[in-house]
């Protein structure tokens, strides 16, 4: 499975961004291969209004079937979903330690987004 962690570095051991549509970066990262990569969020950062809508285009495109991240709004909320992908809030710490969350079951599915709209803007 192919999971997108809000990031704001370019490794494992960064720290997890607590917003999905201004994250600085995504961490693409593959529990069968334990392979990842980065993938850049700089249209959603720099977006005027719609940085969710555009964040989440963007790791929909990417492969990415579940996302991982702080927050997320109602509008990148309805994006992941439509696209089929899951999400999971609530993460902090760094993005090793969301995966392992993740891996181990103990990061719960969201049923919704838990923040309005320009969260972090």
């Amino acid at each position: 499975m192919k999971v997108a962690v809000t990031t704001v570095g370019e490794n494992l051991e960064a720290q997890v961004d607590p917003r999905f549509g201004r994250a600085a970066k995504f961490i693409l990262y593959d529990t069968e291969s334990k392979e990842f990569r980065v993938v850049d969020n700089n249209a959603g950062v720099t977006a005027s209004h719609g940085a969710g809508v555009t964040a989440g285009q963007a790791v929909a495109e990417a492969g990415a079937e579940a996302v991982i991240t702080g927050n997320c709004g109602p509008r990148a909320f309805q994006v992941l979903t439509a696209a089929g992908i899951k999400v999971y809030i609530g993460a902090s710490g760094t993005v090793a330690e969301a995966l392992r969350q993740f891996e181990q079951g103990k990061l719960a599915e969201a049923g919704g987004p838990n923040v309005q709209q320009h969260f972090g803007s």
